[in-house]
């Protein structure tokens, strides 16, 4: 079945999503050998947009481009994870140590909207909102920040932890807790001590690393 995309939105970018998810949900093995044309055909688009998602991917280090061989999966080994959210810890403790500076009421209401849209998405077992609803409230924290280069080291790796995200969510049932943790990292960054927000941060994000390795080991 051919895979649709929407033209709102740029193809390239699209193609990209879809593979990722692939390729962190393990659909996609490591060595298998993708073709532009055999893309092509499956989304429906010309080879430009096939060619702007294997860039955008050979970037985030999950593929590798050998022309004129063809693209492999490189995909995601133990290691690779524990490289991402080390980067992320890094980036997002600055992030969070400069935010908790700002005391301005409305600037914190872009995050506490996201805390309530994950607080509903738990009460409906909406996976789908919950991850998006996630991933805007640690947005949030590089916003606050007040440093457009940290925001935008995290927007360039955000669609891969999107998917992670969207791997490790789903094995979830019940998502009320992730939704709890957010409340008490959203208070601690608002009222706590700077050293108390990084630990709780620190767990938090050590438990979506520790997930993520768990997933890929059972596979």
């Amino acid at each position: 079945m051919p895979q649709i995309v929407k033209r709102a939105e740029s193809l390239g970018t699209q193609v990209a999503r879809v593979l990722r998810q692939r390729i962190v949900r393990g659909d996609l093995a490591p060595g298998t050998r993708l073709t532009e044309e055999a893309l092509a055909e499956e989304f429906e688009v010309s080879r430009g947009p096939i060619r702007d998602a294997l860039t955008q991917l050979s970037f985030e280090n999950l593929v590798e481009i050998q022309r004129p061989r063809g693209v492999y999966i490189v995909g995601l080994t133990q290691d690779d994870v524990d490289q991402l959210y080390s980067l992320r810890g890094a980036l997002e403790q600055l992030a969070l140590s400069r935010a908790m500076r700002v005391d301005d009421d409305e600037r914190w209401a872009a995050m506490q909207a996201a805390v309530e849209r994950m607080a509903a998405a738990a009460d409906a077992g909406d996976h789908a909102a919950f991850v998006t609803a996630d991933l805007d409230f640690h947005s949030q924290i590089y916003a606050l920040a007040d440093h457009p280069r940290l925001e935008g080291a995290w927007s360039q790796y955000l669609p891969t932890f999107a998917a992670l995200l969207e791997v490790t969510i789903n094995h979830d049932e019940d998502l009320h807790e992730s939704s709890g943790d957010h409340v008490t990292l959203m208070q601690v960054m608002r009222s706590g001590a700077p050293d108390e927000a990084a630990a709780v941060l620190a767990a938090h994000l050590d438990g979506a690393r520790d997930r993520m390795l768990s997933e890929i080991s059972a596979r």
